[in-house]
């Protein structure tokens, strides 16, 4: 189906392109007004958009169904700074409690069980329960509209980083697979970074992959390997050549028993060949390929 977003309604707008714009980081707002009320609010539309300098940006849109505001996009107005909390699996529950649209005034972090925090430079408080926040002056709100649905964009300079001692390394690198960071989806969809569905991608750094166009065409026109197979097969620097002192049995039974149909052993070493490219044995798979 084509969806022409000029006919559709802005709720319909907002659920197919939240559904299919995913997974979305989660910023958890914290944020006061001048009048030193304390706001916390999450907000799935946010990323980051620069290192250098440190930027960010989330959008407290306005709401769909009635075209206000919310309450964090006002005290951002007021009060420029905000600290924002990553959201992590072992708080998801209570950062969806906080998303209730409770009266201004009330204080989020109690209604949602969270312990305030000093932050060192900005007014607003952190979670101390959360993992890794980040201490934000607001350099500038851009209105994208005065419609309901319009996104508010509040670019923020990141100031200080605070991430919890047991996600660093000796080397003062990240645990990636020990944060459990937590993702937003449609409707009340969301997603777990877990461990077990955690996968790296090697990524050429100075030499550049061959490409897809550049694979001999039985590998190009196989209907065994798939896209993600031609992709780590095509990101070598060179075209690999077959290698004489290359030794494996099942390559040599798959030629000895099916050396006799061209057709039947091509798919026999395409099939052992996806297998050894999904343990990201790409040199072995090949290896294996080279020997049709």
């Amino acid at each position: 189906m084509v969806f022409n977003l000029a006919e559709l309604k802005p709720a319909e707008r907002q659920y197919y392109l939240q559904h299919v714009i995913a997974p979305r980081p989660i910023c958890f707002a914290s944020t006061i007004d001048k009048d030193g009320n304390v706001n916390l609010s999450p907000f799935s539309f946010f990323n980051l958009f620069s290192s250098n300098p440190p930027i960010v940006i989330f959008s407290p849109a306005r709401r769909v169904r009635d075209n206000s505001t919310k309450h964090t996009l006002q005290n951002v107005v007021e009060v420029p700074e905000v600290a924002i909390n990553i959201v992590t699996y072992d708080m998801v529950q209570q950062t969806s409690l906080a998303s209730c649209e409770y009266p201004k005034g009330v204080d989020e972090f109690i209604k949602a069980g969270f312990t305030k925090e000093p932050a060192t430079v900005i007014k607003p408080p952190l979670i101390k329960e959360a993992k890794a926040k980040l201490e934000c002056k607001v350099i500038e709100v851009k209105s994208l509209g005065e419609g309901g649905g319009a996104g508010q964009l509040v670019i923020c300079e990141v100031l200080n980083l605070h991430i919890d001692d047991s996600l660093i390394t000796a080397d003062g690198k990240l645990y990636q697979t020990k944060i459990e960071l937590v993702a937003r989806l449609g409707g009340d969809w969301y997603c777990r970074v877990s461990k077990e569905s955690l996968f790296q991608v090697p990524k050429p750094n100075v030499e550049l992959g061959i490409g897809v166009d550049a694979l001999p065409e039985s590998i190009k026109q196989s209907k065994i390997l798939s896209g993600n197979h031609l992709g780590k097969l095509a990101n070598v620097n060179e075209l690999p050549v077959i290698q004489p002192s290359y030794d494996d049995d099942h390559l040599k039974n798959i030629i000895q028993y099916f050396s006799i149909d061209p057709a039947d052993m091509e798919k026999e070493l395409h099939t052992y060949a996806a297998k050894l490219l999904d343990e990201n044995k790409i040199q072995e798979a090949w290896q294996v390929l080279l020997a049709t």
